[in-house]
């Protein structure tokens, strides 16, 4: 490929990624505080829908939440995705959160596809081995790990026979449109930074994760995943 053409490629890129960002609400949201408020609203908006029930049927069995309240993708040929997110541990026998550890989502693909958009992104993490991953540096969606599009439905339409397939399920809403989504080869890495800016102090995501999530700036984020937990029994 000719370098005149190479460039071209890559400023159509550039202006679809910077579109998008433009057009999203969440975009990039890079503040602790940010993330966590945008982490509220995503997840207020995804359990208003009526088919949201499944979803709090799998938090209910959940080790771990993974919100990401903004992923922009953008494609020219190649494609591209990122966003910011935060993890949170969960206590399946006690019902305790940990955290936050912040984290970053990245992906690429190649193939016929042209265009940009923002979604956003809860992973639902449903053993302690699909939680490995969140505590050390970086995990590959679908890789180190199975990830599946996560169910939809009304409350209870999992069933008490229903078998955690999948390490992972992911759900998405783009445009008022809530839906389970198959995300494989996205690497999910921690974000060191964010985690100092919030924690005060250089700190692992392990460490973080073993940390109660009892600040005043996580209550309204906790109180909307029991919410979303206790709706679904």
């Amino acid at each position: 490929m000719k370098r005149n053409t190479r460039m071209f490629l890559a400023a159509v890129f550039s202006f679809a990624l910077i579109s998008c960002a433009g057009s999203a609400g969440r975009a990039f949201a890079a503040a602790p505080k940010g993330l966590i408020q945008d982490s509220v609203t995503i997840l207020r908006e995804m359990s208003a829908q009526e088919d949201a029930g499944t979803m709090g049927d799998l938090l209910h069995h959940a080790r771990g939440v993974a919100i990401f309240p903004s992923v922009l993708k953008a494609a020219f040929v190649f494609g591209a995705q990122y966003g910011e997110g935060l993890v949170l541990r969960r206590d399946p026998d006690t019902g305790k959160w940990f955290g936050p550890s912040f984290a970053s989502v990245t992906g690429v693909s190649y193939g016929l596809q042209i265009g940009a958009q923002s979604i956003s992104l809860v992973l639902v993490i449903t053993n302690d081995p699909g939680f490995k991953g969140f505590m050390e540096n970086n995990v590959t969606l679908g890789g180190d790990i199975a990830v599946a599009a996560g169910p939809v439905g009304r409350r209870g339409e999992l069933g008490t026979d229903y078998k955690f397939d999948a390490s992972i399920y992911s759900y998405s809403m783009t445009k008022g449109l809530f839906a389970g989504i198959s995300l494989k080869g996205a690497a999910v890495g921690v974000s060191d930074q964010t985690n100092e800016a919030y924690w005060g102090k250089p700190i692992t995501a392990e460490e973080a994760l073993n940390r109660p999530a009892s600040s005043a700036d996580m209550q309204p984020l906790i109180a909307e995943l029991n919410k979303l937990i206790r709706e679904a029994k």
